[in-house]
């Protein structure tokens, strides 16, 4: 058996990440795949700041300065794919593929960051249709292969454990019922019908949610907090960062932690990063 150690993390701009400190999180964390989101730099910038060992896929948002996705590893990936959804609908920086031969094992590991939303917008909007191609990816990457994962920020609280104050939230965008209904899908016993968040019947797709596996019946551990006010310090956040497995990979998971940052001053994001161990 291999240890796979997958770590996710918006990064809220790669750049400023490392000036405020994430170079030395990430070379006391022996990571063999990374997974960024909102990396908003060039390619270049990504390779000089990470380093020639680490090999660098990315996928740069349309609109420069805007979100983009990474995944960086040791191993290097056999194949990479960033097309999500109908031909016109634009997901550059949002959504990147890749399989990885780990000691003979190939893993698919997904770096995505979906769309944040505002509720009743045009906004919004984009993130219907994001949601959307997501669930009809979902089978299909399993078919692809079945030791596949889905990590990133999803910008979706899935229940109420997962936002500290869910109840002034039930109308924003990450926590609307409509939203939770895709995740109760996604995570939904498969093939069985589910009741959703807000009232509509589906299919369960029997995809993991690692986090909420490994930390049972809890509030959080929630990865994202505010800048704003005391939201760190009282620990009021949202549980919005993902690692999403199918069944065959979930059954591998051997750790899973949420890198809190010790101190509001020592933070080099908004989100943390979420870390997983898969003896693969």
């Amino acid at each position: 058996m291999t240890r796979l150690r997958l770590a996710t993390v918006n990064v809220n701009g790669i750049r400023a990440a490392f000036r405020k400190g994430m170079g030395d999180w990430l070379s006391g964390r022996d990571i063999d795949i990374l997974a960024l989101q909102e990396v908003r730099a060039s390619t270049d910038d990504l390779q000089s700041l990470l380093g020639d060992e680490w090999n660098v896929l990315h996928d740069p948002a349309t609109a420069k300065g805007r979100a983009g996705v990474a995944l960086a590893s040791r191993h290097r990936a056999e194949i990479h794919r960033v097309e999500l959804g109908p031909d016109d609908f634009d997901s550059a920086g949002r959504w990147l593929e890749a399989d990885y031969d780990v000691d003979g094992t190939v893993v698919t590991v997904v770096s995505t960051y979906v769309h944040s939303g505002e509720a009743e917008t045009a906004k919004q909007d984009e993130k219907w249709k994001f949601l959307d191609a997501m669930t009809e990816r979902l089978p299909a990457l399993e078919r692809h292969n079945p030791l596949a994962v889905i990590v990133g920020d999803l910008n979706v609280g899935h229940d109420e454990r997962d936002i500290k104050n869910w109840k002034g939230n039930v109308k924003r965008a990450g926590f609307l019922p409509r939203e939770r209904a895709y995740f109760d899908r996604f995570f939904g016993a498969r093939d069985e019908q589910i009741t959703c968040a807000d009232g509509t019947h589906a299919t369960g797709l029997g995809w993991v949610d690692v986090g909420r596996a490994q930390a049972g019946d809890v509030d959080g551990p929630y990865t994202w907090w505010s800048w704003r006010g005391k939201a760190f310090d009282n620990d009021s956040g949202w549980r919005i960062d993902y690692q999403m497995a199918t069944p065959d990979l979930a059954q591998k998971v051997t750790a899973c932690a949420v890198d809190r940052a010790d101190a509001y001053d020592e933070r080099w994001s908004d989100h943390s990063p979420v870390v997983v161990d898969y003896d693969v």
